[in-house]
């Protein structure tokens, strides 16, 4: 997925984050994502970008 000025990405949470490092559940709230098939619609920023890549095993991502 190429990074856009206004575009959004889709991100729902698969697997729980019990059990993870720190850093990696702080993206996953900072992305919104309370609870397991919790999905968000996020802007598709660097910063978000990096907290998707942090926690790429946890969650799904999507063109919204």
């Amino acid at each position: 997925l190429k990074p856009m000025s206004n575009a959004k990405l889709k991100v729902t949470l698969n697997r729980s984050v019990h059990g993870q490092l720190r850093n990696i559940r702080a993206s996953v709230y900072g992305l919104g994502l309370r609870r397991i098939r919790d999905s968000r619609v996020v802007a598709d920023t660097r910063e978000v970008r990096g907290m998707i890549n942090a926690a790429r095993h946890l969650i799904a991502v999507e063109k919204a």
